[in-house]
């Protein structure tokens, strides 16, 4: 059965759908790695029909886009056949989120180091803990050199928040990579992007075992 990790916030610009395209194309080479879009603005999907126009082949990724009342369905079969399976899931907390969150092992909250972007993953962390879920924030698109980035990670930990050690930098070698259908780890694999992307990597594989 496939691990599944699921990518949620309800507040734009976190960069919830290209964290779900890296993480899926990091792990591609070797492993069976499926992509499940279900967030209405369907930006994966659009990710992914780029990849597949490639005149360069990158590793396959499995794909869907099936939401609704078949989505349970779905995310149980490619459990089954594959050995990831990465969520891109609604901004809001509705039904298909629900889901998404429930069919999870982990769940990743993205948030730029900004008490709005904190704020805003609170009901997503809530939603993950009623559901039981494991769930954990990601400092992501974090500006060189920033103070707030360390006052914010202060106020998280004051309130016992749950969050990763691993943070990814405002690069702009993660738009580049997006906007030829790969993720950063196959574009510039030496770049610091890169680097940022295979700490995550081994801290999220560490915690699932």
């Amino acid at each position: 059965m496939a691990l599944v990790i699921t990518v949620a916030q309800q507040k734009g610009g976190t960069g919830k759908t290209t964290l779900a395209a890296n993480i899926a194309a990091a792990l591609a080479p070797g492993k069976r790695v499926a992509l499940l879009d279900i967030d209405p603005q369907r930006t994966l999907t659009r990710w992914n029909a780029l990849r597949l126009a490639r005149p360069t082949p990158a590793p396959a990724l499995g794909f869907s886009d099936v939401a609704g009342w078949r989505l349970t369905a779905e995310l149980d079969r490619l459990r089954r056949t594959h050995d990831l399976v990465v969520i891109d899931s609604p901004p809001q907390v509705d039904t298909d989120a629900k889901l998404a969150v429930r069919g999870a092992d982990i769940v990743l909250v993205p948030v730029q180091p900004s008490p709005p972007d904190v704020w805003a993953a609170e009901a997503t962390l809530k939603l993950a803990a009623d559901e039981g879920r494991r769930v954990w924030l990601l400092f992501n698109r974090v500006p060189t050199a920033s103070r707030l980035s360390g006052a914010v990670r202060a106020d998280i930990a004051s309130r016992g928040l749950p969050a990763l050690h691993s943070e990814l930098g405002n690069r702009t070698g993660f738009a580049l990579a997006f906007a030829e259908g790969l993720g950063v780890v196959e574009a510039e694999p030496r770049s610091q992007a890169a680097d940022e992307m295979r700490a995550l990597l081994g801290e999220l594989l560490a915690i699932a075992g």
